[in-house]
C-alpha cells in the first residue's frame, strides 16, 4: 500500500515537473514563431513587389521600373546596351531618401559615358501602379573612370519621400554622351 502512495506521489511530482519544463520552453517557441511570421511577411511583401515590378516593366516601352520593396534588379535594353539595374542602401535623409543606383553592363563591356533621367514617387496601393501626378524627376550624367569599368554606382538623393513612402524609381532616356576626361575615383 505504501508503495502505491509513493508511486502516486512520484508520478504526481513528475507531471508537475514536466508541466514546468514545458512552460519554460513556451516563450522561446513563441519568440521563434513571431520571428518566422515576420520573415514570412517580409518575403510575401517582397514577392508581391517583385510581381508588380515585373508587370510594370512588361508594360514599359522605354526605361525600367525598380520597386525598393522588391529588393531585386531589373534588365534594361537601352541605347548604350543591355544593362542590369538595382538599388541598395536605401536610407532616410533630412528631406527625403538617399540610395545607391547600380548600373552594370550584362556582357561586362565598358560602360560608356551617358546621361539619363530618373523619376520617383509613390505607388497606388489599390492598382499597384505609379502615381505619376506627384512624381519627381532628375537628370544625371555618368562619366567614365580612369580605368574602364562595366558598372557604375550613382548616389541618389530623392527629396520629398521617406524610404517607407518611396514606391518606385524609373530610369529612362539613357543616351551616350561624348566622353569627358576620365575622373579618378576616391580611394
Amino acid at each position: 500500500m505504501r508503495t502505491r502512495y509513493r508511486m502516486l506521489a512520484i508520478l504526481a511530482a513528475l507531471f508537475i515537473l514536466t508541466g514546468c519544463a514545458q512552460q519554460r520552453q513556451m516563450p522561446t517557441l513563441q519568440n521563434q514563431l513571431k520571428q518566422l511570421n515576420q520573415q514570412l511577411q517580409t518575403l510575401t511583401s517582397q514577392a508581391t513587389a517583385l510581381e508588380q515590378q515585373n508587370a510594370l516593366n512588361a508594360q514599359s516601352i522605354s526605361g525600367v521600373y525598380l520597386l525598393p520593396t522588391a529588393q531585386s534588379h531589373a534588365m534594361l535594353q537601352s541605347d548604350i546596351g543591355k544593362l542590369s539595374v538595382s538599388l541598395s542602401h536605401i536610407e532616410t535623409e533630412a528631406n527625403g531618401t538617399r540610395a545607391l543606383l547600380h548600373i552594370r553592363t550584362i556582357d561586362s563591356s565598358r560602360l560608356p559615358a551617358f546621361s539619363a533621367q530618373l523619376d520617383w514617387g509613390q505607388i497606388d496601393p489599390v492598382s499597384g501602379k505609379p502615381l505619376t501626378r506627384d512624381s519627381q524627376t532628375q537628370s544625371f550624367t555618368v562619366t567614365p573612370t580612369l580605368l574602364p569599368k562595366a558598372a557604375a554606382a550613382i548616389e541618389l538623393r530623392l527629396s520629398g519621400l521617406s524610404p517607407e513612402q518611396l514606391g518606385f524609381i524609373r530610369l529612362h532616356h539613357l543616351e551616350e554622351v561624348s566622353a569627358q576626361p576620365p575622373v579618378t575615383e576616391a580611394p
